[in-house]
């Protein structure tokens, strides 16, 4: 199943770790182990915040997503589930059944 991860690095921590001459690599090597099949760089309220695409194949594989954001920057992690076009397709019943009960 594929999720946006939103990583958003505490600015002490990142600090920290930029004053290192690590932050770069710090994120290559997560990024690295991670495989996202996208990832983008911003800011979000004021930190450093990394936002990937990844797929995962089950839900145990969420602590080796997330742990090394937090041990690394003291990041927040969010998950959120996404679908591709084909996954809205399949959820078309669905839909309609919720539609038909609570529409």
């Amino acid at each position: 199943m594929r999720f946006m991860i939103k990583a958003s690095m505490s600015t002490e921590a990142a600090n920290d770790v930029a004053r290192d001459g690590q932050l770069g690599a710090t994120i290559q090597s997560i990024l690295d182990d991670l495989k996202p099949e996208a990832a983008y760089f911003t800011e979000d309220v004021g930190e450093r915040t990394a936002i990937l695409i990844v797929d995962l194949a089950e839900a145990s594989q969420i602590p080796a997503v997330a742990e090394p954001w937090y041990l690394a920057f003291d990041a927040r992690v969010e998950f959120s589930p996404l679908m591709v076009p084909e996954d809205l397709a399949k959820a078309g019943p669905g839909i309609e059944a919720a539609v038909k009960k609570f529409g």
